[in-house]
């Protein structure tokens, strides 16, 4: 497979998707550089006109759409950060000019980067759908084509957490977390963990009915404080007050960076078939919210998800 292939054949479902996960994988690995169509079929093993159609068919959107909505979505984020100048985002960005960079930007989101920067506003960033996808069906109990089964040891405790208060920020229908980041933005967590008083790391939650409002996403991001402070909330944060619970934690084995969606989904997968009645405990979903912490290599996927004793 190390050249292009000139001549074109029926692929099946899954072979368009293999050529397209590589175009994206190249993009992904090369979005601060210039990308011709000769690249890209290159990544896929095809003809040009059949990689782009390839490419179309499984993303719904053209190789220069994806591209350019990608680097939008990277430079809205760069700009989330503070003493980041428009220009340079621009130039990092394969943008021609800082004027031809606010056009599109502008296009994209409907506000200038310059006005983006300073106001921060909830915009909607076009996210990888590999990815997204991928999150969505495992939610669902669905597996990739890919994915081999491997048992792996995974570390379970009870926690026991008491009245808290958590500042959150909501996001609208978001389920999962590339729902949300294309809600509200994916820096949140940074923002989160910005907070001084705040007493552990950010988390993203699902939330039982109960502490949702109308008109509000399932999926959030918050991190705990304490529940006398006096604090001044960032704009469209709040804080949403938790009672007592018990939880089961989850904790996958530490894993390499490229391989985070395997240790999320071995995770998932355990939690999906555990018993807790078998240690004397039933599942409370609606006791508290369900969390995840974010997934870092040398420690391991955890995952917490409320449950209550039995009797």
């Amino acid at each position: 497979m190390g050249g292009v292939e000139t001549e074109e054949k029926v692929l099946t479902q899954w072979e368009k998707v293999k050529a397209a996960h590589r175009m994206q994988d190249y993009i992904e690995s090369h979005i601060d550089q210039p990308i011709s169509m000769s690249d890209l079929a290159k990544a896929a093993y095809y003809s040009q006109w059949h990689a782009a159609r390839v490419f179309k068919e499984v993303t719904g959107k053209t190789p220069f759409d994806y591209i350019r909505r990608r680097r939008l979505a990277l430079a809205a984020q760069r700009l989330g950060k503070a003493e980041t100048r428009v220009v340079d985002v621009a130039m990092d960005f394969v943008f021609d000019s800082h004027e031809g960079f606010t056009r599109a930007f502008a296009r994209e989101f409907g506000i200038t980067p310059t006005r983006f920067r300073r106001d921060r506003p909830a915009i909607s960033l076009f996210m990888p759908p590999r990815l997204r996808d991928w999150y969505y069906a495992r939610q669902h109990g669905e597996t990739s084509m890919s994915e081999k089964s491997k048992p792996i040891p995974v570390f379970v405790q009870v926690l026991e957490r008491p009245s808290r208060r958590m500042v959150v920020r909501r996001g609208v229908q978001a389920s999962h977390y590339f729902e949300y980041c294309e809600e509200v933005g994916c820096d949140v967590w940074e923002q989160l963990g910005s907070i001084k008083a705040a007493l552990g790391e950010p988390m993203g939650m699902w939330l039982p009915e109960r502490f949702r409002r109308p008109g509000t996403s399932t999926y959030v991001q918050g991190v705990e404080v304490p529940a006398d402070l006096d604090l001044e909330l960032p704009a469209h944060f709040e804080l949403l007050e938790l009672p007592p619970c018990t939880m089961l934690v989850f904790q996958g084995p530490p894993f390499e960076d490229k391989d985070f969606e395997a240790a999320i989904a071995t995770v998932w997968d355990i939690i999906n078939s555990y018993q807790p009645e078998l240690y004397g405990y039933q599942w409370a979903d609606d006791d508290g919210p369900r969390f995840q912490l974010q997934p870092v290599g040398y420690r391991g996927y955890i995952e917490g998800r409320p449950v209550r004793k039995l009797g």
